[in-house]
């Protein structure tokens, strides 16, 4: 019998048969046998009994499990294993990255965390479909495989993201190289179903131990070095910096806590009064959106609005801010005896509500405000990124009578067609151009050019971050119809306010005469 059992197994049946002899009793087992029709797996009853002359002699029946077994490796390769690519997935990756922990201090080193992901991927599964979209990953992950090592492990961990783990390749110098190797694999062209698509890759790397201790923060660091690549162009490597990047522990804590703060009333809307330039007179307020954390006190806006974009809280946030500065503007309206403008920003996931259109009305209605003096402040992002979108619902706000301003003008796509495609009423020139006025000549050249042009169309302007009297004096003289900025006033309380417009509500009145 054992001369048809392979040499790697056995170890195993010698130890059941010496088993069996001791004991009497009988044992089963699993077994490769080498027979004349070749290899095959075979369950094996062994059995002792005892024969002439007090031998004890062993009986093998054996059944030929082959099919089963084939069938019990094909169920444990999906488990562990991407069905499309079949690279390990997850689960196996997490393994093996627990054994790199484990054998590192042993072995006395290291080893990195790629995380990889495929640069307008989506588009092209978009466009072209998934079929082509799959063959692309396909092809993409064999090209990685030619160029690692046999020690190294490529892992799918969902759509066209990939993780690489790279035992022993610990410093920055090395993970670049390896980084280059990836792209360089990469750049050829994919000729698929007749079409030639070329893509690039961002790469983020994590270091163990630099940069984490455990699986979890090693594949999180490496998710956000990955995520700074492609904020910093693309198609590159990036190791994660500590210095350079936020710890995204410290996002999901204040994720959590901004939920919180909903439930718990934490947010609120300073006022910023916008003047009109020739008269220096108070004519509207611009509603900005505070977080006073208990704990943490004022969190910046650059902060909690980007996360609430994503996470979907920004409906809700942007729906009570509407409805809050149409409520207010009506008290501000009443406190300084004549009509006063509010201008609201809109984020690109609130406009692209469905329900936008009733928030508004409701808020219009709750409010009794005019609605020509309400003002919706977009981006120009927002007009690009779905013109056709945009050009419908601007048209339905535009005929409730609200105006519409473009924000932070310039800084976008600096395209100059959705001013005439689009009804818009007025243009913000960005703090950016106001800043080095007016000894910067660049800058009065661009403010020039922006107001000409808004007069040109019958737009009016606002210029913000305005900060000194000279800044003020020359947009004046330009013909910039608004100013805005903490030379003006910085962002109130509501009460504060208040108090302002009924004490007056001119720049001279503020303390600041012109000259």
């Amino acid at each position: 019998l054992t001369e048809l059992i392979p040499v790697a197994d056995r170890l195993t049946v010698n130890m059941a048969l010496m088993q069996t002899l001791e004991t009497g009793m009988s044992h089963r087992i699993k077994s490769r046998l080498d027979t004349a029709q070749g290899s095959a797996w075979y369950e094996l009853h062994l059995s002792s009994y005892a024969a002439e002359e007090g031998a004890q002699e062993i009986l093998a029946v054996g059944r030929d499990i082959s099919a089963q077994e084939a069938t019990e490796e094909q169920l444990r390769h999906l488990v562990t294993h991407d069905g499309l690519t079949g690279l390990p997935n997850r689960a196996l990756l997490c393994d093996r990255v627990h054994m790199a922990i484990a054998q590192a201090p042993r072995l006395k080193q290291g080893f990195t965390l790629l995380m990889m992901d495929l640069d307008g991927f989506k588009k092209v599964n978009d466009a072209l479909g998934h079929n082509v979209g799959d063959e692309l990953l396909r092809i993409a992950s064999q090209r990685v495989r030619d160029v690692l090592r046999s020690v190294d492990t490529l892992a799918r961990v969902g759509g066209d993201e990939f993780v690489v783990l790279l035992p022993g390749i610990d410093t920055e110098v090395d993970v670049m190289a390896m980084g280059r190797r990836i792209a360089a694999a990469l750049q050829s062209p994919f000729d698929i179903d007749d079409n030639l698509l070329y893509m690039t890759v961002s790469i983020g790397a994590a270091i163990y131990p630099l940069h984490g201790d455990n699986q979890v923060t090693l594949v999180a660091r490496a998710d956000t070095a990955m995520q700074r690549a492609k904020e910093t162009g693309k198609s590159r490597c990036v190791v994660y910096d500590q210095k350079r990047v936020r710890h995204p522990e410290y996002d999901v804590s204040l994720e959590a806590a901004m939920f919180e703060a909903v439930r718990n009333g934490e947010f609120l809307l300073n006022y910023q009064p916008i003047m009109e330039s020739h008269t220096r007179r108070i004519v509207g307020f611009e509603a900005l959106m505070r977080w006073l954390h208990p704990d943490l006190g004022l969190v910046s806006p650059a902060q909690f609005i980007p996360m609430a974009e994503d996470n979907g809280l920004i409906n809700l946030l942007g729906s009570w801010a509407l409805k809050t500065a149409c409520m207010q503007a009506r008290h501000f309206e009443e406190a300084a005896g004549w009509p006063l403008r509010i201008s609201v920003n809109v984020s690109p996931r609130q406009f692209r509500n469905d329900h936008f259109l009733s928030i508004l009305d409701e808020a219009l209605a709750l409010s009794e405000l005019p609605s020509d003096q309400l003002v919706l402040e977009i981006t120009e992002g927002i007009l690009m990124s779905d013109p056709e979108y945009a050009e419908t619902l601007l048209k339905q706000i535009s005929e409730r009578g609200v105006q519409i301003a473009i924000d932070d003008f310039g800084t976008g796509y600096s395209s100059l067609a959705y001013l005439k495609r689009f009804p818009i009423t007025s243009l913000k020139i960005d703090r950016a151009f106001i800043r080095d006025l007016p000894s910067s000549v660049k800058d009065a050249a661009i403010c020039n050019v922006v107001l000409s042009l808004a007069s040109h169309l019958n737009l009016s302007t606002v210029a913000e971050g305005v900060e000194t009297h000279a800044q003020l004096d020359f947009l004046e003289k330009q013909g910039c119809d608004l100013i805005q900025g903490f030379f003006v006033g910085r962002p109130k309380h509501p009460n504060e306010v208040i108090k302002m417009l009924q004490a007056g509500s001119t720049l001279s009145n503020l303390g600041v005469p012109r000259t």
